[in-house]
């Protein structure tokens, strides 16, 4: 309503102006003319006024619109199941968080500043020129159907381009990031001519691509002028004739003169407004996308007690794998036929080449994916029956490159779980980073992003620690103490043993003294299970176990 207004009253000054000029002038009458004047001051200051109020609450609406849109994607992005994130791409969600956003919210303010005002603008010119001179709004009139032709050709081609781009942009984000986190490794093998010529590659596409969108968006402001401007010259011709024939007047033709201004103007701002929605189109759709995507709170189905372990046993395991099988690309299996058990407070060792599945074994018991055969069982209790939140609160775990955050110690290590300070110092005497965070200034000692202050074993025990602290009933280890040295280690081991006898533990490892102490090892091979049993069973009878340990015991 108050853009309505404020509209309004711009559309009065230039019929106030022709009134003036051909009525009250001519009558020589001061008052009439000072009142006049009046009216056209009070008009500008209303439209001054209510515009510029109508665009601070556009600018307030399109960011709390904005507040919520990105709020609800990130919340989407925190439950995104991670068969959908790789789906989508890290990047790409992080794209879509940033410019995408942005873009809907250019459009959500433009909209509000330009999709009010040009309309009424746009029709209320067009009405007054009629009222001033029917003959001359003809011709004008006779201009919009070919301006409307623009106007969707060229959306036509754009929002498919911004799209494309969009895509372009995403492969720009992931290789942008890829190249800075990994920027040591290009140095130290020399590979910065590569990564500049791969880097030359996706900005070329981005560039081109952009400029292909800007270009066909920019067709619509040259040819919308071009269109207006010769049907200005038209109207100052036929108006000239007409005036010269006395069938019009000259404040009516300066005032048509001053709505084609308007008009034009408002065609321009809708121009404008159809860049600013292709692109948002664009970006929205892929918003969508993310928002539309099944996420891991719908997973959650209300199945109940079905699974209470086989028939005769006196009792049930804490963690169970059934026949599991699972294949991230659902054409061949990365996990075949996976079957193993674990009492309360056993401990389990995982390992195997590179590749061969161990910490797929974590992540379907963790349930970042689920089985495509077979159950994974808690307590008796398919994990899929089990609500998300609850499953994880029961582990503590610390995954290959585990990330820290920039913040203190103990914010690292508590994590929002609301763990209080002595519970944070204990949890670092249990994982042996006491020693270190004592002598770099304690607790409240600030880290730098992914902690880059730290060394690698120092990070691997703070990790530890972050798992510890909150009492896991469940310790999942994947390969967090290869950078820690074997006296680190085994400190580390008789902690878990002390103090943490009745947790059940999974520990992944590529050092067989990793796990040769634990109750059960399982040694994978390609997915599928090569051995299972304690280190001296497994070294009578499993070739590939032995093939290990004399490969890293030397003899």
């Amino acid at each position: 309503m108050i853009k309505f207004t404020g509209t309004l009253m711009d559309l009065f000054l230039p019929w106030a102006l022709a009134y003036m000029i051909d009525t009250v002038i001519p009558a020589n009458g001061r008052r009439e003319i000072l009142l006049w004047g009046v009216f056209m001051l009070v008009c500008s200051v209303l439209a001054v006024t209510f515009n510029i109020l109508a665009n601070r609450m556009a600018a307030r609406v399109a960011g709390d619109a904005i507040y919520v849109i990105r709020n609800d994607l990130f919340e989407k992005v925190m439950f995104l199941p991670d068969m959908q994130a790789d789906g989508l791409t890290r990047p790409s969600l992080i794209s879509r968080l940033t410019t995408d956003t942005y873009h809907v919210h250019q459009m959500l303010g433009r909209i509000q500043r330009l999709g009010v005002r040009a309309p009424i603008l746009l029709t209320g010119g067009i009405v007054m020129t009629l009222l001033l001179d029917p003959v001359l709004a003809g011709i004008l009139l006779g201009t919009l159907p070919l301006l409307t032709i623009v106007v969707i050709a060229v959306s036509k081609r754009s929002i498919p381009l911004y799209a494309r781009l969009q895509e372009s942009l995403d492969r720009f984000v992931r290789l942008v990031r890829e190249d800075i986190a990994g920027i040591r490794v290009i140095k130290a093998l020399s590979r910065e001519d590569y990564e500049r010529k791969r880097f030359g590659e996706i900005n070329r596409e981005v560039t081109e691509r952009e400029r292909r969108a800007a270009i066909t968006a920019a067709i619509t402001s040259p040819a919308m002028n071009i269109l207006l401007n010769l049907g200005m010259v038209a109207v100052i011709v036929a108006g000239a004739i007409r005036v010269n024939a006395g069938l019009s007047q000259v404040g009516k033709i300066l005032a048509f003169m001053s709505y084609f201004t308007i008009i034009l103007n408002a065609l321009l701002s809708i121009s404008r407004m159809f860049v600013a929605v292709s692109k948002a189109a664009a970006s929205a759709e892929r918003i969508v996308r993310v928002l539309e995507t099944e996420d891991e709170r719908e997973w959650e189905r209300a199945e109940t007690d079905r699974d209470q372990g086989a028939d005769g046993e006196t009792e049930i395991p804490h963690i169970a794998f059934e026949g599991v099988s699972f294949s991230y690309n659902k054409i061949g299996d990365n996990l075949t036929d996976i079957s193993f058990s674990l009492k309360h407070g056993e401990t389990l060792g995982i390992i195997g080449s590179t590749g061969s599945g161990k910490s797929t074994v974590v992540n379907l018991l963790m349930r970042f994916y689920d089985v495509d055969q077979g159950r994974i069982c808690l307590d008796g209790k398919d994990v899929r029956t089990i609500k998300l939140s609850d499953l994880r609160k029961r582990f503590g775990a610390v995954f290959q490159n585990d990330v820290l955050f920039a913040g203190d110690i103990y914010e690292n290590v508590s994590l929002g779980r609301g763990i209080g300070k002595e519970q944070v110092k204990e949890a670092l005497e249990h994982a042996r980073a006491e020693e270190f965070v004592e002598e770099k200034g304690g607790i409240w000692e600030k880290l730098d992003i992914r902690g880059a202050n730290l060394s690698g074993g120092q990070k691997q025990r703070l990790l530890i620690a972050r798992a510890l602290a909150g009492e896991p009933e469940i310790l999942v280890l994947d390969d967090s103490s290869s950078a820690l040295d074997y006296r680190t280690e085994g400190e580390l081991r008789r902690e878990l043993r002390e103090n943490f006898a009745d947790t059940t533990c999974i520990v992944v490892a590529q050092r067989i003294s990793s796990v040769m102490g634990a109750d059960h090892i399982l040694v994978l091979e390609e997915g599928r299970e090569a051995g299972y049993g304690t280190h001296a069973e497994l070294m009578e009878r499993c070739e590939v176990y032995r093939e290990i340990e004399r490969s890293q015991m030397g003899f």
